[in-house]
């Protein structure tokens, strides 16, 4: 790299973000000593301590980011889909020859070292589905481009799923978002949220959902058909009667719930074509939307039991039954997030001070340094010292979205908000699980978890939009 290319280079750098980040490794690092803080072993720089080792893994990264900087922009959407493909292999091998932790197979162990081809296929992801979206020819609105675009993401969430680390695969979700601000209806998002909602929902109190929805449904028809009472009525009542069929074969009929979701799929197949030539004929287009709509938010209803009981590991269930307020497992799945909840509540408005957290010393918080690391935050520095991290967090996103909407290419656009979308998600989880507010997943906090994998990975995903951005002037 010449001198010239080097200092434009240095003056285009968007020093804000570079700055964001090297405040919230530092803070990050602070709290892994605070975590794992033993009086007997006071040496910040003990490299065979857990903070000792970070401390290693935060000067790779700022090797990582040097060597970003010095290359060519341009190779991140030229190698985007080998840089992809490579990942995929990685995910395939990993089921294979990778070593298990906590009950997933997701770990490549080198030696000393471990490396989890999961954190590292985020940015892959987002590099591959920015160049898709990218293309000249791309236009969301045709269902080719949208099915390849998701096929992109599922591909590697299906491979981590079967490792299996849900928390990883729920990160690829967060990309919808991308979706959206290209171009995509927000009926989708919707529909996705409100899917999810079902589900969840479904599990505690399904007769309500079915009650619930056939309400809402019943004014949307009555709407969809010019306020036609009669159709509206003839429509609602057709949808009661299959109900109370798939009610009446599910709780006393059918023992194998295997069977059940056989019959949803095929009462689905039949309904959905039926439908379309109904409306075909009749050249009414918005009963079709409702009725596929309604169909799919029954079979979400009806297939609870079978995705719960049959798909979802004890673990997962137990976790799930917990949230919801099913289950009372104190001392066991629950036990984290209380401890996490009792060191985050007594810290109250400015925390006890740093490494006098007694939660953190007595090590009541299993796993503090790595996914329950905010509550060393929460009981140190309080209240104050909470916001403080969280403002720098969203002070991040919010820079890389504008960033990202400064870009002149639609590839560095896109993956400014793949960026944006994934720190947002990872975040938002992370610090609802450490108070309550979500299942406990097993996802990290960026720059903050203990973890060479996870803080490169962060690192990676977020310089090489850096590196972007510093030439937007020369993108196009």
């Amino acid at each position: 790299m010449s001198k010239q290319r080097g200092a434009n280079i240095i003056s285009s750098l968007d020093w804000p973000v570079l700055i964001l980040y090297s405040v919230l490794v530092f803070m990050g690092w602070l709290n892994i000593y605070a975590a794992v803080y033993d009086e007997k072993y006071t040496s910040i720089f003990d490299f065979g301590a857990r903070y000792g080792k970070q401390l290693v893994w935060i000067g790779v990264s700022y090797v990582i980011i040097i060597l970003i900087m010095a290359s060519n922009y341009r190779i991140y959407s030229v190698l985007s889909y080998f840089i992809y493909g490579g990942i995929i292999v990685l995910l395939a091998l990993v089921l294979v020859a990778g070593k298990e932790s906590h009950g997933a197979k997701s770990w490549f162990e080198l030696g000393m070292f471990k490396i989890q081809p999961s954190e590292f296929a985020k940015f892959a992801t987002a590099l591959a589905l920015s160049r898709f979206m990218s293309a000249f020819e791309f236009d969301m609105k045709k269902i080719k481009n949208l099915v390849i675009a998701v096929g992109i993401i599922l591909l590697p969430a299906g491979l981590i799923l079967l490792q299996p680390d849900m928390g990883s695969v729920l990160v690829y979700f967060s990309m919808i978002f991308v979706f959206y601000r290209q171009g995509l209806s927000g009926i989708f998002l919707w529909l996705v949220v409100m899917g999810i909602g079902i589900f969840v929902t479904t599990l505690q109190y399904e007769l309500i959902v079915i009650i619930a929805a056939l309400v809402i449904v019943a004014g949307i028809w009555y709407l969809a058909l010019g306020k036609n009472l009669i159709n509206s009525l003839i429509g609602v009542g057709s949808i009661i009667v299959l109900s109370g069929i798939f009610w009446v074969v599910n709780h006393f009929l059918l023992h194998d719930k295997f069977q059940l979701h056989i019959l949803v799929v095929a009462a689905s197949a039949v309904l959905v074509p039926a439908v379309l030539v109904y409306s075909y004929i009749k050249k009414d287009w918005i009963a079709s939307f409702v009725m596929i709509g309604l169909i799919g938010c029954f079979a979400v209803v009806f297939s609870v039991d079978f995705v719960f009981h049959n798909i979802m590991t004890a673990h997962q269930q137990t976790l799930i039954n917990v949230f919801l307020g099913l289950e009372n497992d104190p001392q066991g799945t629950e036990y984290n997030v209380v401890q996490s909840k009792i060191a985050i509540g007594s810290g109250g408005f400015s925390g006890k001070g740093y490494l006098q957290g007694t939660q953190t010393k007595f090590n009541f918080v299993p796993e503090q340094a790595t996914d329950f690391i905010f509550c060393t935050v929460g009981e140190e520095w309080g209240f104050v010292g909470a916001v403080v991290v969280i403002g720098l967090f969203m002070w991040l996103i919010l820079r890389i979205i504008y960033l990202a909407e400064k870009q002149r290419s639609p590839f560095a656009r896109i993956y400014g908000y793949c960026v944006a979308s994934i720190l947002f998600f990872h975040i938002a989880i992370n610090l609802g699980m450490t108070i309550g507010l979500v299942p406990v997943i097993g996802i990290p906090l960026p720059f903050f978890s203990y973890g060479g994998s996870s803080l490169w990975s962060f690192t990676i995903l977020l310089f090489i939009f850096v590196r972007m951005d510093a030439s937007r002037d020369e993108l196009l």
